[in-house]
């Protein structure tokens, strides 16, 4: 009979297929266009993965613990245009300047949601909507801020070591961090612990209302990393990122094996899952699909892993092969008595 810890150990299978059907895919669609796989496919594939890579991580470590931080993409757009209006001149002031403003926020919104209580998928929302409007007020009401740190610009833009550059591996050292401070020490394991029995969780000792103000923290840490990334590289400011960001970063941690009530996920996925999806938009980029194709494609992804997560699908599962089970004693023959 298939049970619930089979079920789990198919989710979290799930990780390494996406990445590895996703990879298969990115490696075969050249040469099947009549072309080798070159090295700035690559180099374009981890500037891909920087884009949405810590706003995923920071997506999966909040549902790892049974909460959601829609406003991470709030805090994306808002700290590129803090970085860009502070740094012109001094480009790592307006780093420290945009990091330290989004941690406190983050820190802040984190003791308002353990504190009170409060769910956090609403409270998130309400601030994501307010924090794009801040950031249409400070970047004047227009489209992007120009970032006229040109050297700045090339810099975190230059070629390491032919694949990588300044921006992704920076996102890679974060994610190896997160994975060390995880792995190596008790917080990993009390995140997974407050997604799975919160109650539990406080009889076991575990600092609830301390650790949900740090992973908000966090998580704000994270988004305000990916959007100075990525307003120095592009050398403006985007003061709304639309809904890809959010979509493609709820996918990847989805795909990367966190579940959606919490209480399972682990760093490695996710980095999985957001390579797959980046992956995938690579695979359609090259293949000439339009825009709006792969949008329904990523909606339907997301759709059907959603629906294999939800409880009830599984407990579906677990007693449709219950009931097949049962059926089959009942049609085998008794076995005969001498």
């Amino acid at each position: 009979m298939m049970s619930l810890n089979a079920l789990r150990r198919g989710s979290s299978l799930l990780p390494l297929l996406a990445l590895t059907a996703a990879l298969i895919g990115f490696v075969c669609l050249p040469l099947y266009a009549g072309r080798p796989l070159e090295t700035y496919d690559l180099f374009n594939l981890f500037e891909a993965f920087a884009q949405i890579g810590l706003v995923t991580l920071g997506f999966g470590l909040l549902m790892m613990a049974g909460e959601f931080d829609l406003s991470i993409v709030g805090v994306y757009a808002l700290s590129g245009v803090i970085a860009v209006k502070v740094g012109q001149d001094d480009p790592l002031l307006g780093v420290a300047v945009a990091l330290g403003i989004c941690v406190a926020f983050g820190a802040l919104q984190g003791l308002l949601i353990s504190w009170f209580q409060i769910a956090s998928m609403p409270v998130t929302v309400g601030t994501y909507i307010a924090l794009l409007g801040l950031t249409r007020v400070i970047g004047d009401n227009q489209a992007s801020v120009p970032f006229d740190d040109i050297d700045a610009t090339l810099w975190i833009q230059e070629p390491v070591a032919t694949l990588f550059s300044p921006r992704s591996l920076i996102v890679l050292g974060v994610f190896a961090v997160v994975a060390l401070l995880c792995s190596a020490t008790k917080w990993g394991r009390e995140v997974r612990a407050l997604g799975g029995d919160r109650k539990a969780s406080r009889t076991a000792g575990v600092p609830v209302n301390r650790r949900l103000v740090a992973l908000f923290a966090a998580s704000s840490l994270l988004g305000a990393i990916a959007g100075v990334l990525s307003a120095f590289s592009a050398g403006a400011a985007i003061t709304d990122p639309g809904s890809a960001t959010l979509s493609l970063g709820v996918a990847g941690a989805l795909i990367g094996g966190v579940a959606l009530a919490g209480g399972r996920g682990s760093v490695p996925g996710i980095l999985a899952g957001a390579m797959s999806i980046v992956l995938l938009g690579q695979i359609f980029f090259t293949a000439g699909v339009e825009e709006f194709y792969s949008d329904l494609v990523f909606g339907l992804v997301l759709l059907v892993i959603v629906a294999f997560n939800a409880p009830s699908s599984k407990n579906w599962l677990v007693r449709l092969r219950a009931d097949r089970a049962g059926r089959d004693v009942e049609r085998s023959p008794a076995p005969s008595t001498p």
